[in-house]
């Protein structure tokens, strides 16, 4: 599993602010499509909701990187 969550932070580090920026948003569209859908029949893949946050905290963690390593340079 570490392996793949390594993998993944290599692929955002790669990525353009505008991707970064898109994934955020996909992250928080997901969210709120499992919490209005979770209000009419129950959900099979509860961890939807910690999945998506972990990764808006990945994306906002390497943008931020991002700010401060330009900041100093």
């Amino acid at each position: 599993m570490a392996v793949k969550t390594k993998q993944r932070r290599a692929d955002l580090r790669a990525m353009s602010e505008a991707d970064l920026t898109a994934v955020v948003a996909d992250a928080h569209k997901s969210i709120y499509m499992f919490r209005k859908d979770r209000l009419g029949k129950p959900q099979e893949n509860v961890k939807v909701i910690h999945n998506a946050r972990k990764e808006v905290a990945r994306v906002l963690t390497i943008k931020r990187e991002r700010e401060l390593s330009g900041n100093e340079a």
